[in-house]
């Protein structure tokens, strides 16, 4: 079916009456209120809740398998195919189904903060909430952008249009569907907000590499010099909390891309995991939450409306959407140099990796290939004991295009741009989990102040025996013996073993990678 005939039929939809173009947060606070799709909190916020989906349904999540870009999909558990056909019954459906609705909003907005790069989104949503969201994740265009901006992707969220899986081709009620002919993306069956800031990514993962721009799973911000510095990480590891540094300007928490220009930022506002959250530990963060912010799925006081950041009732994936300008030290616009230092985050439950240690180009390459780190008991169901996870690039589920392509990209801009890479545990020392503690958060705020102030660049070394890196002896803030994790084990034979169950699987989940350079593969951990 022609592109045509889809922008028709979306073109039709968005005429109809009741339905809300670029609302301003006030109004769509107010509709949300209205429509009783949430409550504000004490401090302002609107608190939402997602119903039986509390994050992403990555099984529910499909690529339209069509042409042009259908021959450099990286096929897959995660990228997984599904016809044009199913695709193309199922958009009729959802849009016949709006039609119905006395309500819709609509937003425009941008994906990318340079304009060389920049891509033009509509945003069409049942819930006001949801509309709100994007309001807060995607970049506002200017007042005078909004009358002639030409939307090169549609996102359409329809949490109450429930899939059959036996007559629509789906898994479940729910679906996630990109479809890059098409330029549209397709959500219907689950409340969770974040499949729309994550499918605009993946799109951007999917068109960024062809204008040869390495779009990046990070965070990122800009010391008073103008360095920039890179954080990747997966969830928990400390990405958002760390980027968010008081002495740096953020450029942003969680998306952003590399072209010839420098680093820009994706998106135009923050997605933070708020379980656990206090004022004390990360004070932007926290105070950031005001009206306009959007809580999902955090528990309030039913008496003072004051959330509660410790209740994992709902679940342990509570999250604050809000605006960069809620950040006090935020670049604007989204926009910086080149990297000078990149910092891969990982939270060691096994406690055998450093806390830091500085990676040669190879190794990074290998490391931001293995995207290691661990999901511990209780977060998902099923999981009872720590295990390790590997998240290709730090971020596997976003992914369109083939591992290799995003790896040598950044192995050719570290080289080029001289930057500095370091491999930091955030996770466990003196013992695995259960055992050991978690390393300081001073410590860890100590040591990566050394790697970008440039203080342990001629500091003294040892190569771990285990883990092949390069370990420094001493940094100022951090005792010595924290820099190696078996000098904090009280059973060294205990720490050995350790550390060569961990070097195993490395080495068993690298084997997938079949075409990469011997130097890349050989810079792993040691058996």
């Amino acid at each position: 079916m022609s592109m045509v005939h889809f922008e028709s039929e979306i073109e039709h939809l968005i005429s109809k009456k009741g339905v809300h173009e670029d609302l301003p947060v006030s109004l769509l606070v107010e509709k949300s209120l209205e429509r009783k799709e949430g409550m504000l909190t004490e401090t302002g916020a609107l608190q939402v809740t997602t119903g039986a989906y509390t994050g992403r349904s990555p099984k529910d999540r499909f690529i339209v398998d069509e042409p042009p870009k259908n021959h450099e999909i990286d096929w897959g558990p995660i990228n997984q195919p599904i016809d044009a056909d199913i695709f193309e019954r199922l958009y009729f459906k959802v849009i016949e189904y709006l039609k119905t609705k006395d309500d819709l909003f609509v937003r425009h907005a941008y994906a990318g903060a340079d304009s060389a790069y920049r891509l033009p989104i509509r945003v069409i949503n049942e819930y006001a909430w949801h509309n709100l969201f994007a309001g807060q994740l995607f970049i506002q265009p200017k007042e005078e952008e909004l009358e002639n901006i030409l939307p090169e992707f549609t996102v359409i969220q329809a949490p109450g249009f429930k899939a059959d899986p036996e007559i629509d081709g789906t898994r479940s009620e729910a679906f996630v569907m990109i479809s890059f002919a098409k330029r549209t993306i397709l959500i219907g069956g689950t409340e969770y907000a974040g499949e729309m800031k994550k499918g605009i990514f993946s799109v951007m993962n999917g068109r960024l590499p062809d204008e040869n721009v390495l779009p990046m799973h990070c965070s990122a911000n800009v010391g008073e010099e103008g360095d920039v510095a890179l954080f990747f990480g997966l969830s928990g590891t400390g990405k958002t909390t760390l980027s968010a540094d008081e002495q740096r300007q953020l450029i942003g928490d969680d998306e952003h891309a590399w072209s010839a220009n420098g680093v820009f930022n994706i998106e135009g506002g923050c997605y933070a995991k708020c379980i656990g959250l206090s004022k004390e530990k990360e004070p932007q963060i926290y105070d950031a939450i005001k009206f306009g912010a959007v809580l999902e799925n955090v528990v309030l006081d039913q008496q003072t409306r004051m959330p509660n950041y410790n209740d994992n009732t709902l679940t342990e994936n509570t999250r604050a959407a809000y605006p960069l300008t809620s950040i006090s030290n935020t670049i604007t616009p989204s926009i910086a140099g080149h990297p000078t230092t990149i910092i891969f985050l990982t939270a060691d439950a096994f406690g055998v990796l450093p806390p830091i240690s500085e990676l040669t180009r190879e190794q990074a390459m290998y490391h931001f290939l293995s995207g290691y780190t661990s999901k511990l008991a209780g977060t998902e169901r099923g999981v009872t004991k720590p295990e390790a996870t590997f998240s290709t690039c730090f971020g596997s589920p976003f992914l369109p295009l083939h591992a290799n392509r995003y790896a040598e990209m950044l192995g050719e801009k570290i080289v080029q741009h001289d930057a500095k890479v370091f491999l930091v545990n955030t996770g466990w020392s003196g013992g695995p989990y259960g055992e050991g503690e978690r390393i300081k958060l001073r410590y860890t705020r100590a040591m990566i102040q050394a790697a970008l102030l440039g203080e342990l660049n001629d500091m003294e070394t040892n190569i771990d025996p285990t883990f092949n890196v390069s370990v420094p002896l001493h940094c100022p803030g951090v005792p010595d013996e924290v820099l190696w994790p078996r000098l904090t084990w009280t059973d060294t034979n205990a720490y050995d073993q350790k550390a060569k169950e961990l070097a195993n699987k490395f080495n068993e989940n690298f084997k997938k990678f079949t075409s990469i350079s011997p130097a890349i593969q050989g810079a792993g951990p040691n058996v």
